[in-house]
């Protein structure tokens, strides 16, 4: 693989310790006010205020901006000032670790209303679960299809990281290529099951655990696709080593989270749950 010679010990030399002391950034402030901006927006969408819809796209639009500047400055510190050493790595794992142990929790979360509801279901929907006419989704068909496409898409970015450290460019590319073909052609799939589903988010209980549970797991296999597209694209520009490539780890590791929720909303959701 041809790569770009990280200077990983320039930080050491320079400031004669290991530490990435951050300079001043405007970009965590605009972050956060461009995602409070789009959460407004997408409220006046739901309560159909005027041309919500236009200032949605616009604040979608700032976001992706915003975040993209961050992400560069992030890259020219890692790859081409050699802040990111060893130990700086070690920290960020954790820090990734630790973003997607929150994660785990806001599913916890989701799956305990699930349950709640599932397990003692009220009289107000007929003492049953699924409640009465719920026609729910049958595990063999789509979810089944589903479930098969996004454990192939692990199996191929585990491949892709295989190659990375082998500095096998070219298969790395290929499995990166492949694991985002079938992420889209899940987020497709899943498209249709809402579009063809006999109930919706407003049918109960039922439909608003379900919707909520799938939907946000579509969020984040669409946000786990950003990740392996800069991944990509970095990969292009030969920012990533054998042994300097913690930005492809860390979305692994996000998308094999990714994988083990879908393996529990199918298991809960669709087949025990229906």
């Amino acid at each position: 693989m041809t790569v770009i010679k990280n200077h990983v010990n320039s930080n050491f030399l320079k400031n004669k310790h290991r530490y990435h002391i951050l300079n001043e950034s405007p970009w965590p402030i605009l972050t956060a006010y461009a995602t409070s901006f789009l959460m407004l927006s997408i409220t006046m969408v739901v309560v159909s205020t005027p041309f919500s819809k236009y200032i949605l796209v616009l604040n979608f639009i700032n976001l992706i901006n915003v975040v993209t500047c961050w992400w560069k400055d992030i890259v020219r510190e890692s790859t081409f000032e050699g802040n990111h050493t060893t130990i700086v790595q070690t920290s960020l794992k954790y820090g990734i670790i630790l973003f997607i142990i929150s994660e785990i929790m806001f599913f916890f979360g989701i799956f305990w209303a699930f349950f709640h509801s599932a397990l003692s279901p009220v009289a107000e929907i007929g003492a049953i679960w699924p409640p009465k006419g719920i026609e729910n989704i049958l595990p063999g068909g789509i979810p089944l299809l589903n479930t098969f496409l996004l454990l192939s898409s692990g199996a191929t970015v585990t491949w892709a990281h295989q190659a990375i450290i082998a500095t096998d460019k070219k298969n790395t590319l290929t499995a990166m290529y492949w694991t985002l073909i079938l992420a889209c052609v899940f987020i497709a799939i899943q498209f249709f099951e809402y579009v063809s589903s006999s109930f919706t988010m407003s049918d109960g209980i039922y439909g608003s655990t379900f919707f909520m549970a799938t939907g946000f797991h579509g969020l984040h296999v669409i946000i786990g696709m950003i990740f392996l597209f800069v991944t990509v694209i970095r990969l292009f520009r030969n920012h990533l080593t054998k042994q300097h490539h913690f930005g492809f780890e860390a979305a692994a590791w996000y998308w094999h989270f990714v994988d083990v929720v879908w393996l529990f909303l199918f298991i809960t959701v669709y087949w025990w749950g229906g």
